[in-house]
């Protein structure tokens, strides 16, 4: 019985996932401060979620939006960033973790998560982006 406790009081917690945070913003595509979403594979980072989001184009009308907080270990609040492939997302100095930029998932642990990602829609100008 003694054994039991000791191994139910050393279990690890699981790392953590992205704080719940309200997003809801709509960007005009075609002004040039999005220049970069003008066409598919391209991609930006926007203000919002926890530590910034990324929104990437994988179609004429299709955008997938990712926070940019990675999920292993969130209480240290690491912000991956787009590396030179512009395939991957990562943050080599605090969570270790790779992820794909066209949806968010991992490509290289130690997070089992995938980057956070948000609801889009999109009506041919305007790409909204929510919770």
């Amino acid at each position: 019985m003694f054994s039991s406790m000791v191994l139910f009081a050393c279990k690890r917690e699981e790392p953590g996932g992205v704080p719940l945070t309200r997003v809801e913003i709509s960007i005009n595509i075609n002004n040039p401060s999005y220049a970069d979403l003008a066409v598919p594979g391209g991609w930006l980072y926007l203000t919002g979620g926890s530590l910034g989001l990324l929104v990437y184009r994988n179609s004429t009308d299709q955008f997938t939006a990712m926070d940019r907080h990675c999920p292993y270990q969130a209480a240290e609040r690491c912000r991956v960033f787009v590396d030179d492939t512009e395939i991957l997302a990562h943050d080599s100095l605090c969570c270790g973790s790779k992820f794909l930029i066209v949806d968010g998932s991992v490509t290289q642990g130690p997070s089992a998560l995938p980057l956070k990602r948000y609801n889009t829609s999109f009506n041919g100008t305007v790409l909204r982006i929510y919770n």
